[in-house]
C-alpha cells in the first residue's frame, strides 16, 4: 500500500503549530506497521539542508501547470530515526520566504499560487519517480488542490486512475479563502467556481473543495468529528459536512513518546515515571530557578503553554487572573499571540512579580521544564480539534484544567466524576465564574487529597496516547478507501452560499 502524505508543514523541519508535529510522527508509526509512505512538503527557506543531509534528487525539471512551465527542482531527506522519505518541493519564488504562510502577521498575497504550485508540483513528481499512489492523504487547506486536481486535471490520467484521497482537517478555523478571480491562477477552469464546488460566499475556498472532492475525511478526535457538523464549530462548512457526514471519521492524534516521556527525557532535571513521581520535585525546583522563583515545595505551579490568542481561553484567564495571583500559588506563561493579550499579561507580571513570568516567544527547552515541573496545566480553550499540550501534561503528571471540547473531552477524566480514570478537571461552562471554580476545586484537592492527587497523576501517566492505536484506526480507513477503489466519490454537495 503506497501513502502520499502531503503537509505544508512537517517537524523536525518545519513548524508553525500542531500540523507539523502530526506530520513527523503518524508516517513513522504507520511505516513501522507495514504501511509503504513517502512524505512531500515546501522546501522552506529555514529548513536546513545540511542539518538534514537532504540531497537533490531532480534537477531544474521542467513542469507543464496548465498554460504555463515552470522549473522545479526535489531534495529528498528522511524522518529522524526512520526508514520514512521525505521529498522537498523546492521552487525559490514561492518558498525562499522568511516566514511559511505570512511575514508580520500578513498572508503572502500569492498564497494561493504557492501552494497551486506545490500541489501540482508533487503530482508530476510523483509520476517522473514513478511512486504510483495508492493514496494520497492531504492534510488541510494547503494541499486541498492535490485532491481537487486528482478529481479533475488528472480524472482520465492512468497514472493516477485507481488513486483515492483522503483528508484530514486539523483546524477548519483556515480554508484558503482567496478572491474568485484567482481561479485561474489555480490552473483550474471556472465551471468550478460554482456554489456546490469551491463557492464560498463570494470566494473561492479550498478546504470546502478538498471536502467535496475527497473520498474520505477525518477529523483530529472523535468529538470534534460530531462538532463541526454544527454552527458553533463548522466554521461556516458545517453545511458541506453534514451532507458528507458519512464519509466523515474522527481518529485522535497520538503523543509521540519517543519525543516526549519523563522516563527517557534527557532534557529535563531529573527522569521519572508513574511509580517515582516524587523524582518529579527536582524538575519543579529547576522550573522555580529559570524563572527566578523561590523554590517553595508545597506551592502550587499552574502553567500554560499557548498561542495568545481569545479562542485558547485567554479572556478567561485574563479576566481572574489577578484574583487567581492573589492565591498562593506560582504562574507560568509561554507563548506568542495577540500584542494586546501580549501587553495585558505584561502588565500583570510587572503588577505581581513575586507570582507571573510570561516568555513571549517560542522555546522547547524551557517548555519541557515546564510541562515537567508545574503541578497544575491550563487548556481553557473555547474549541480544540484534539490537543497536543494536554496529553504532553498528562504524561508529565501535570494535572490539566480543560473546557470539555474536542480532543480535550476525549483524552481528559475528571476526577471528581470518575476516581479510578480520573486525570484532571473540567469546568462545564465556558465562564470565567466556571474556570476560576474548577480552578479552586483542584488546588483544594493538591493541598488537601494527596492520594487522590497522585491518582490523577498516575491516572494521566499511565494513559496511552501514543500513536500506535491512531496508527491502526487510520489504517482502516486506507483499507477502506482500498476496498472501495473502484467506487466514484460523489460531489453532492448542495449550494451552502
Amino acid at each position: 500500500m503506497n501513502i502520499i502524505y502531503l503537509s505544508s508543514e512537517v517537524t523536525p523541519f518545519a513548524k508553525t503549530g500542531g500540523l507539523a508535529d502530526v506530520a513527523g510522527s503518524l508516517p513513522k508509526d504507520l511505516q513501522q506497521a507495514g504501511v509503504n509512505m513517502h512524505i512531500f512538503m515546501p522546501n522552506h527557506k529555514n529548513i536546513d539542508k545540511n542539518k538534514f543531509n537532504l540531497k537533490m534528487i531532480l534537477r531544474k525539471v521542467r513542469l507543464k501547470l496548465g498554460k504555463k512551465t515552470k522549473e522545479v527542482n526535489l531534495f529528498q531527506g528522511y524522518l529522524p530515526d526512520s526508514t520514512v522519505p521525505v521529498y522537498f518541493i523546492d521552487k525559490e519564488l514561492y518558498f525562499n520566504r522568511k516566514g511559511l504562510y505570512q511575514e508580520n502577521g500578513q498572508d503572502y498575497p500569492d498564497n494561493a499560487e504557492r501552494f497551486a504550485f506545490f500541489c501540482l508540483a508533487a503530482l508530476e513528481c510523483l509520476k517522473i519517480l514513478n511512486i504510483k499512489p495508492d493514496i494520497v492523504h492531504c492534510n488541510d487547506w494547503q494541499t486541498s488542490l492535490s485532491i481537487i486536481y486528482l478529481k479533475t486535471i488528472f480524472k482520465n490520467t492512468p497514472f493516477f486512475q485507481n488513486t483515492k484521497t483522503l483528508l484530514t482537517l486539523h483546524n477548519l478555523a483556515y480554508q484558503g479563502l482567496f478572491a474568485k478571480e484567482k481561479i485561474n491562477d489555480l490552473f483550474l477552469t471556472e465551471n468550478l467556481y460554482s456554489p456546490t464546488k469551491l463557492e464560498f460566499y463570494d470566494k473561492i475556498n479550498l478546504l470546502k473543495g478538498g471536502i467535496v472532492y475527497t473520498d474520505l475525511i477525518n477529523t483530529v478526535s472523535k468529538t470534534h468529528s460530531q462538532e463541526i457538523q454544527t454552527k458553533k464549530f463548522g466554521c461556516g462548512l458545517d453545511g458541506v459536512l453534514t451532507q458528507r457526514k458519512d464519509s466523515l471519521y474522527g481518529i485522535r492524534n497520538g503523543l509521540d513518546y519517543l519525543t516526549w516521556n519523563p522516563a527517557t527525557d534527557q532534557n529535563i532535571a531529573q527522569k521519572y515515571d508513574p511509580d517515582s513521581l516524587n523524582l518529579k520535585a527536582p524538575n519543579k525546583q529547576k522550573l522555580m530557578q529559570l524563572n527566578n522563583f523561590p523554590y517553595q515545595e508545597h506551592t502550587p505551579v499552574i502553567s500554560i503553554i499557548s498561542r495568545l490568542v481569545p479562542e485558547k481561553g485567554f479572556e478567561l484567564i485574563l479576566e481572574k487572573l489577578p484574583e487567581i495571583l492573589n492565591m498562593d500559588i506560582k504562574f507560568i506563561v509561554l507563548g506568542q499571540g495577540l500584542p494586546k493579550i501580549e501587553s495585558q499579561l505584561q502588565k500583570l507580571a510587572e503588577q505581581f512579580p513575586e507570582k507571573l513570568r510570561v516568555h513571549l516567544k517560542h522555546d522547547e527547552n524551557l517548555a519541557r521544564y515546564i510541562y515537567a515541573g508545574s503541578d497544575i496545566f491550563l487548556i481553557p480553550s473555547k474549541f480544540e480539534p484534539c490537543g497536543l499540550s494536554q496529553m504532553i501534561s498528562l504524561k508529565y503528571g501535570t494535572v490539566p484544567i480543560a473546557y470539555p471540547t474536542g480532543g480535550l473531552k476525549d483524552t481528559i477524566i475528571d476526577i471528581d466524576q470518575n476516581y479510578e480514570k480520573g486525570n484532571g478537571y473540567f469546568f462545564q461552562n465556558y465562564t470565567s465564574s466556571d474556570f476560576i471554580k474548577t480552578l479552586q476545586r483542584a488546588l483544594h484537592c493538591y493541598h488537601n487529597d494527596k492520594i487522590k492527587w497522585i491518582q490523577a497523576q498516575r491516572n494521566g501517566m499511565f494513559q496511552d496516547l501514543s500513536w500506535t492505536a491512531s496508527a491502526k484506526e487510520y489504517i482502516k480507513l486506507y483499507e477502506k478507501l482500498m476496498v472501495n477503489k473502484n467506487v466514484a466519490t460523489k460531489s453532492c454537495v448542495k449550494a451552502i452560499s
